[in-house]
């Protein structure tokens, strides 16, 4: 059965949950032990729900688009694979804001959600300056009926699994570290762009997505990458830039060649994996030197792949 979606709206009503609370933009291993209990009370007849916000609470008040590891479209599909019920990603409002922690217990735990289970990270904050924490959520245990499952926080080398962290890592383009803390692959999700069609003409075809302007990306370079096609992986090469060789585009674009794959993509949604930064984006001197430099980059992602298995 399909997972049920609920944005930007407050009026839902649910009855006899595990729910999960946290800001889940990340989707990291921290974020999957909280999921995987949630669904996990399921054979005991509760309905497993995961309860975020819409919008991420650093947007509210800001200007500045919040990075995001994982777009909420790319959130969705995701999910739509672990097993949860539903997917709540509440109004992040001035309202929302300002509800005291006893509020958001009584007025959307309870009376909404019916939580009989609530499962959230040891550090869990909520409320008006969140000032509500895993100590009060225990503390109406019994005066609600519900029982608190709190999670050590998962690490990665001795240090603390966070998408702050993965974040700073992408930025760095240090795939390994990345994907180590996301237990699979980064990836990019989209519908396949018309492009300028160069690709062709030199005998190297690729596909075209144009990310979300929220969407976090790593360095503009070069990338050993899959492409997943109706289920299928292909190894492939990925371009993130403007193309400055070829005529600077305006926007960031994500230009993937795939082996041993020639079909018509456009209009489908794919994903792309990342494995590997290969090297930094480059302006040539001549669309010759490019293509050079395309099929040594070709061979260095056989390399990287080969030696991987």
């Amino acid at each position: 059965m399909a997972m049920e979606y609920i944005a930007g709206s407050t009026n839902f009503k649910f009855k006899n949950t595990a729910v999960t609370l946290g800001k889940f933009d990340g989707l990291h291993l921290g974020h999957k032990q909280l999921i995987n209990l949630a669904v996990s009370y399921k054979e005991q007849g509760y309905k497993a729900v995961m309860f975020s916000f819409l919008l991420h609470p650093e947007n509210l008040f800001s200007d500045k688009e919040f990075e995001l590891i994982y777009t909420e479209e790319e959130k969705l599909f995701q999910l739509n694979r672990c097993g949860i019920d539903a997917l709540i990603s509440y109004p992040f409002t001035e309202e929302t804001r300002s509800m005291t922690p006893e509020e958001f217990i009584k007025e959307i735990l309870i009376d909404k959600l019916d939580a009989k289970v609530i499962i959230v990270g040891n550090d869990f904050r909520f409320g008006f300056e969140r000032r509500g924490d895993v100590a009060l959520l225990k503390q109406y245990e019994e005066t609600y009926g519900y029982k608190v499952v709190s999670c050590e926080k998962k690490k990665w080398k001795g240090d603390i699994i966070s998408s702050s962290a993965i974040r700073r890592v992408l930025k760095e383009g240090n795939l390994e570290a990345a994907n180590a803390m996301l237990g699979q692959p980064y990836s990019i999700r989209g519908e396949v762009a018309h492009g300028r069609k160069l690709g062709r003409t030199i005998g190297m075809p690729t596909v075209n997505l144009i990310p979300s302007s929220s969407k976090l990306l790593p360095p503009c370079g070069v990338y050993a990458t899959k492409t997943i096609i109706k289920g299928v992986p292909y190894l492939g090469a990925t371009n993130i830039g403007y193309k400055p060789t070829v005529g600077e585009e305006e926007y960031i674009g994500v230009e993937t060649y795939i082996f041993d794959f020639d079909g018509d993509l456009y209009g489908e949604l794919l994903e792309v994996e990342f494995y590997e930064y290969i090297r930094p984006e480059l302006k040539f001197g001549s669309l010759e030197e490019l293509i050079t430099r395309m099929r040594e980059d070709l061979i260095l992602v056989q390399r990287f792949f080969k030696v991987k298995k």
